[in-house]
């Protein structure tokens, strides 16, 4: 009897992960552009592009896992320009729902022709709240600029998700 306790402490000890990855998902950023001609298809797709740079810049960082919601359930939780930006519970569901712990909610807000910014909140899944909320200035519009804005960002976002993960455990 006792080396069949033995044997499932032994089993339970190594079955479940200690440190599993934090698990992040990114949602589809929104372009929030007040310039006199605004939102034109150049920045659009420059939008577009910041979720799947983000992922990659996160991924790169270190061991997290990316968690890919539907855009068709981001589309439908979405009430309207802003919203999950401005509701941290309701992005917190959408990430429950496909298992994430952490939420990055983006926006691009371009005032300017000459700058604009990357913006983002880290929604905690449990919590359903904000844990940051960060934004790097983007001088210029062309790919690298986006890049290295994108690649702040991921050092910014995942320096809190490490120091929260840190603190719970």
């Amino acid at each position: 009897m006792k080396i069949i306790g033995l044997i499932l402490a032994v089993y339970l000890a190594f079955s479940h992960p200690v440190n599993a990855a934090p698990r992040i998902a990114v949602l589809n950023f929104e372009l929030r552009d007040i310039t006199t001609l605004p939102n034109t298809p150049n920045e659009l797709t420059r939008t577009a592009s910041m979720k799947p740079l983000l992922e990659q810049a996160i991924s790169k960082l270190g061991d997290y896992e990316i968690v890919q919601i539907n855009i068709n359930e981001q589309n439908a939780a979405t009430a309207g320009a802003g919203y999950l930006f401005d509701f941290d519970e309701i992005a917190a569901k959408l990430g429950r729902q496909s298992g994430a712990e952490w939420v990055v909610v983006g926006r691009h807000s371009k005032g300017s022709f000459l700058y604009s910014y990357v913006m983002a909140h880290l929604i905690g899944v449990k919590t359903e709240s904000l844990a940051g909320n960060y934004s790097v200035e983007l001088k210029g519009t062309h790919q690298t600029v986006t890049e290295r804005g994108v690649s702040a960002l991921a050092k910014k976002l995942t320096a809190r998700i490490m120091r929260l993960s840190n603190s719970a455990s």
